[in-house]
């Protein structure tokens, strides 16, 4: 993995001297971070060229266009990005393509969009981070301070981006969603408040297929915090807790459990989620899980997670239970689409890991038809035999090459069909349940071997449901 580090250090100096518009800035992928990036570096006076090895949306180009913005499309001109004092990277980009094996090699510092915004806003900032539930516990967190009145933007892996929203708007705190690949490429970004959800298997292509790469890298949502800054961590999560044996925490540390008590942090009492963290003047909150919006254990911590980030701020315990109580989940995360000769149809387009399916799976009551498979990531679909054996009655693959879901499931299920579009995946299933049933849509998988993206995946799902 590239380490630009110390180059960072060096030219930090430079970047917030006030002579930002004799450097040229690089900005590689011009989607919602790198557009925004562009619109940010053009606010501080920067000189700007936005590289794209892909076409670019036309409402990306409109707003490139209206501000004079350099750029290009379909190729990267080397000499050109070469030339760049500082290159702000897309998430999407990996660190062996090319042109960063080349900017590596000049010791061009490569940062986040995150990071280049991170350095022009003195809003208190959330992250969130985890290998799954990371958007439902950012969403969960924005609808708790947004309804109690603060003055909150929403960024990162989610919303409009974070850069765009620093440039062009005044919000006193952001709740940003932070991914594995952004902080790769963040240094001097701190956290005032930096939660880690858990650590399971995903992406390990880019992490040269080491798990402790990958860990390390989600611990680094916990870089350059102090005494004064939060920590809120998984007790339960076995990865996170050999990383805490590897990393030092400054900051303080409120860990969430549903195992086990927890004396400072978030815990379950008889079906109560129970949040103290021993602050003056602040009663305990308690509230019934059965009352939560998110059903399911693994947004019981999402909701815990969520609630001590509410307590830290001081916020009441009446407006956390009213939010907690009232927040709708986001699409494609465990959306309920509709209910047909009594089958629900749930998608959750957006599991695009075997364990975000283990917990849908989880969280589902009754029988289940499972619409799954896609691009597969190395999937071990171990952790899944107990649930499919449990509660899936038939399996619906749905991808070009389903060949490793039926070797993983093939003792455990008795009908395992192929499917090739969304249409054909929804009418089988329908087919194969009966009524108190549930299809569920959860790929396990990426989705771009059939579909443009999980969203395009999920939308199809949907209309296809409506068409029954």
């Amino acid at each position: 993995m590239l380490n630009n580090n110390k180059n960072i250090e060096n030219n930090k100096a430079s970047s917030l001297s006030g002579m930002n518009e004799t450097r040229l800035l690089v900005i590689l992928g011009a989607g919602e971070s790198g557009v925004g990036a562009a619109i940010l570096a053009q606010q501080k006076g920067y000189k700007i060229f936005v590289s794209d090895f892909g076409s670019i949306a036309d409402k990306y180009k409109q707003e490139l266009d209206q501000l004079g913005i350099v750029y290009e499309e379909n190729q990267h001109t080397e000499a050109k990005i070469l030339s760049a004092s500082e290159v702000v990277k897309s998430p999407g980009i990996p660190d062996k393509s090319p042109i960063i094996k080349k900017l590596a090699e000049k010791q061009i510092p490569i940062i986040s969009e995150i990071e280049f915004a991170g350095r022009y806003t003195d809003a208190k900032l959330i992250c969130i981070t985890g290998s799954n539930g990371k958007s439902t516990a950012t969403m969960l967190t924005y609808h708790i301070l947004k309804n109690a009145g603060l003055n909150v933007g929403l960024a990162g892996n989610i919303g409009k981006s974070f850069a765009k929203q620093v440039a062009l708007e005044k919000f006193d705190y952001y709740v940003l969603e932070i991914s594995s690949f952004m902080l790769d490429n963040m240094y001097r970004f701190k956290a005032n408040i930096a939660v880690l959800l858990n650590i399971t298997p995903d992406h390990l292509d880019r992490y040269e297929y080491q798990m402790e790469n990958y860990s390390d890298s989600k611990f680094k949502i916990i870089q350059n915090q102090t005494g004064n800054d939060v920590f809120i961590y998984c007790a339960d999560d076995d990865e996170t807790l050999k990383g805490l044996k590897k990393h030092e925490i400054q900051a303080k540390a409120y860990p969430f459990s549903i195992q086990k008590l927890v004396e400072k942090g978030a815990h379950l009492e008889n079906n109560n989620i129970i949040i103290d963290i021993h602050q003056t003047n602040q009663k305990p909150f308690s509230m019934s899980i059965t009352e939560l919006a998110l059903q399911g254990k693994h947004n019981i911590y999402n909701s815990m997670a969520s609630g001590i980030i509410a307590k830290v701020l001081e916020l009441r315990n009446e407006s956390i239970r009213e939010s907690m109580g009232s927040f709708t989940n986001i699409e494609h995360r465990l959306e309920h689409v509709a209910k047909i000769s009594g089958i629900d149809f749930i998608n959750d387009s957006k599991a695009t890991n075997v364990n975000s399916t283990w917990y849908a799976l989880e969280s589902m009551p009754g029988e289940v038809v499972l619409i799954l498979g896609g691009v597969d990531k190395g999937n071990d679909y171990n952790m899944l035999k107990d649930l499919v054996k449990n509660k899936v009655k038939s399996i619906v693959c749905l991808g070009k090459d389903n060949k490793r879901i039926h070797e993983a499931f093939e003792d455990d299920v008795e009908i395992i069909v192929n499917t090739f579009s969304a249409r054909e995946a929804v009418e089988i299933a329908y087919h194969l349940a009966k009524k108190g049933d549930t299809v569920l849509l959860s790929p396990a998988c990426a989705s771009f071997d059939l579909f443009k993206n999980y969203e395009d995946r999920g939308n199809q799902f949907k209309q296809a449901v409506k068409e029954l």
